[in-house]
Formats: structure tokens, C-alpha cells, sequence
């Protein structure tokens, strides 16, 4: 079998292919799991339309493509018992111009179950709130993001747009925003974690960043309008536009121009 290096598992796509692989197959790559069961469903979503995602345990990834479908693949990983799988639930519920996917656990109960998602949304869908306590959580190719929430774990964003508003206790961020942001600008925040955000060169926007224990460094120009170095920054980006605001208490917050890799 030939190997694949380390940079090209980095893609999502790539990603994408290799978790599905392995979901088909039956087979888990989480060490001390050995007990697992499939899901797999397709619902029609317009372009416009949205999507919401609410997961406890679990990596979630979202990737754009060029069909009005939304396919929802995950895979349900119980540690010890298998009847645990059966207690976890994914339910959807799809309506004319949305559909929203909750992960159910029991309640007051202590249930040992991950569910890992690799699901696929119209480019033009827009995903407007995934909540999720420990995973990672990646979006790729998607016009229109929004709300992106996890406790533990990093958040990426690849070609991605609209109002981003992310937010992680313990993580990174890695936001690549390749369209333009929309009025409501993009919010980025962590706690223990550091922060990248990737945009165009010609970039209008104005800047807020705040890094308690932690450098900052812009790659564009920036006008600064006042600056506590190194802990807080605020200017504009070319003539100004939609806010950007970046926050995190450990670590630093970098913004480079948006190139084909990063």
C-alpha cells in the first residue's frame, strides 16, 4: 500500500476521502474503539438554504460541492458497549429551505460514544450554526458561514465566506476566508489556542485584536488607530469596511494574505 504524506492528509478533501473510506469499510481509526455503526442519508437543500449540525463527542467536517443535496455521513464509535450506539442518536429534520442535524445523548447518563461526521452541502448552502463540545471542526468550500462553536478542539475554515463568527475554549483557529465578508464582518475567538486568519490582499475592514498573553503580527498594511502592544491592536485595512474582530487570552493572532497554501 503506499503511503500518504502528511501535507496532502492536510487537505480536506483528501481527509474527506479517507474517512469515508474508512466508514464504508467498517473500520475506525480512534484507538480503544472497537465497536461502531454507520450512518448514511441524503436530503434536497436549494442553494440559500441552511444547515445546522449539534454534536457532543466527535470531529465534524463539512465540505461544499456542486449538487443541491446535503449528504450526511458519520460513523458511531461506542468504547465499551455496544448497546451504547443504540442510546446515541442522529436526528434530522428537514424542512423546504433547511436541514438540521442533532446528536442525542442520554440525559444524566454516562454514555462512552463518539460520532464523527463527513458531510457535504451545496457551495452556495449556508451553514448557520454547528455546536459541538469535543471534536474539531472543519469547513471547506462553503459561501456562507456563520455560527461555528466548539469547547474542545480546533476550528478550521478553507475557502470559505459571509459572517464567520467562531469560537473555541481549547483549540486553534484557522480561518481562510476567500470571499468577500458580508456587513456583519467576522469574529474569531479562543482561550488557550492561537489565531490565523488568511484574506485577500485587497481586503477593506477594520481590525480590533486583542491577545492577552501573545504576539500579533499582520502581513497586509494596517493604519493603526491605537495599539497596547502587544496586547491589543485596532486599525483599518485600506479604507476600512466590516469589522474584524480577533480575541484569545494564550496565544498569538497572525493575518496574512490569502494565498493557495497556507
Amino acid at each position: 500500500m503506499n503511503s500518504i504524506g502528511v501535507n496532502e492528509m492536510r487537505r480536506p478533501g483528501l481527509r474527506a476521502a479517507v474517512l469515508m473510506l474508512l466508514m464504508l469499510a467498517g473500520v475506525t481509526a480512534a484507538p480503544g474503539f472497537a465497536i461502531s455503526k454507520d450512518f448514511h442519508e441524503s436530503f434536497p437543500l436549494e442553494a440559500g438554504g441552511t444547515f445546522e449540525l449539534q454534536n457532543v463527542n466527535g470531529p465534524v467536517e463539512v465540505e461544499g460541492w456542486d449538487r443541491n443535496v446535503v449528504e450526511i455521513r458519520a460513523v458511531k464509535i461506542a468504547k465499551v458497549k455496544e448497546a451504547d450506539i443504540e442510546r446515541v442518536t442522529i436526528e434530522v429534520e428537514v424542512r423546504p429551505n433547511s436541514v438540521s442535524v442533532v446528536t442525542r445523548y442520554p440525559q444524566n447518563e454516562g454514555v462512552e460514544v463518539a460520532v464523527e461526521y463527513m458531510v457535504h452541502v451545496p457551495h452556495g448552502a449556508r451553514v448557520e450554526h454547528i455546536g459541538m463540545v469535543n471534536g474539531t471542526l472543519k469547513i471547506a468550500g462553503v459561501e456562507a458561514v456563520e455560527d461555528l462553536r466548539t469547547v474542545n478542539g480546533n476550528i478550521e475554515v478553507y475557502e470559505g465566506g459571509g459572517s464567520v463568527h467562531a469560537r473555541t475554549t481549547n483549540g486553534n483557529l484557522h480561518l481562510e476566508l476567500s470571499r468577500a465578508m458580508d456587513d456583519k464582518g467576522m469574529t474569531a475567538e479562543t482561550t488557550n489556542g492561537s489565531l490565523l486568519l488568511a484574506v485577500p490582499e485587497d481586503t477593506q475592514a477594520n481590525l480590533e485584536a486583542r491577545s492577552l498573553n501573545g504576539n500579533f503580527y499582520s502581513e497586509l498594511p494596517l493604519s493603526l488607530e491605537s495599539s497596547i502592544k502587544p496586547r491589543e491592536m485596532r486599525g483599518k485595512y485600506g479604507k476600512g469596511g466590516a469589522p474584524i474582530k480577533l480575541n484569545t487570552i494564550n496565544g498569538g493572532i497572525r493575518v496574512v494574505i490569502l494565498r493557495s497554501t497556507v
